[in-house]
């Protein structure tokens, strides 16, 4: 071979360029973000055909379409193993706004009103009971963590003086750590308002991190600010709420679950919690908490 004279043949060069448009590979297509080739690609596995349509996934999705340029695209079941559905596990999606519970039997008047929001939560089907009542308990932090602590997921619900009946959905419950909780499940919701029956929920954005401050030392926490009642000594019925950071805001933008008001005063604050039985043989009882 002489020197300087290229070995590159034209043959050579038309497998090359076969290489690169082929799927799965380098892509010519790379800055059109991973639009297909209108060339079939042969003996391609039917397991990465399948596409998984869970409603996680968006092939749109600029992100999602950099990621499959790399790894490939979504597959139905990795290596055999069928992903988690919403159905399965709803906690780990965000909360549905367009779904509704259906009534429980053991529900009363007040739970009935709730009900319908816990649609894809642990607590959608279950029995709650009243653990907490703020004006039979304590307007505190000693006798609020006292009652709940401990129980798993619970439910706050408010009414303010002016007749607001607001709350939040808590998955992960206290156990008075002094520790941020995190859950994508977590929401809050008002209900009797210009949104209409059966209330309106508000998700939790930026990821489930900081869903709930769990301090042994002040009452319920919905994040350092979306709904915070402290329960101090000095006015222990003061609530306050700011939006956006980590719960949505409403539709209008509005940024308050009080409206146009950063803090309300409250007249009812209590919270829900899972009927657990406990069955003494000796006795031949049934007690429940």
């Amino acid at each position: 071979m002489a020197h300087g004279t290229s070995s590159f043949t034209p043959t050579a060069y038309k497998e090359t360029a076969s290489c690169l448009t082929r799927k799965g590979t380098s892509k010519l297509y790379f800055f059109d973000f991973g639009k297909k080739s209108d060339e079939p690609v042969e003996n391609e596995p039917e397991q990465q055909k399948k596409q998984s349509n869970d409603g996680a996934y968006d092939e749109d999705d600029p992100v999602e379409k950099i990621f499959n340029f790399f790894f490939g695209e979504r597959e139905a079941e990795p290596m055999g193993l069928k992903r988690m559905t919403k159905d399965q596990f709803p906690e780990r999606y965000p909360a549905t706004k367009t779904e509704f519970a259906d009534a429980v039997e053991t529900d009363d008047s007040e739970m009935a009103l709730i009900r319908p929001l816990l649609k894809n939560t642990n607590l959608e089907s279950r029995s709650l009971r009243l653990a907490y009542d703020a004006n039979k308990h304590g307007w505190d932090p000693a006798s609020f963590h006292g009652k709940v602590d401990k129980l798993g997921p619970s439910v706050v619900v408010c009414k303010t003086r002016e007749g607001l009946v607001c709350g939040g959905y808590n998955p992960k419950g206290w156990v008075s750590y002094g520790e941020a909780r995190g859950s994508i499940a977590a929401f809050l919701f008002v209900i009797g308002t210009k949104y209409g029956a059966p209330g309106y929920k508000l998700q939790k954005v930026g990821g489930p991190s900081l869903a709930q401050m769990d301090m042994p030392e002040t009452g319920p926490q919905f994040s350092p600010d979306a709904l915070v009642i402290p329960l101090s000594k000095s006015n222990p019925k003061v609530a306050r709420s700011k939006l956006g950071s980590y719960y949505e805001r409403f539709p209008d933008g509005v940024n308050s679950l009080f409206g146009n008001s950063g803090s309300a005063i409250l007249k009812d604050f209590k919270v829900y919690q899972v009927i657990t039985y406990a069955f003494y043989p000796y006795t031949r009882f049934l007690y429940y908490n």
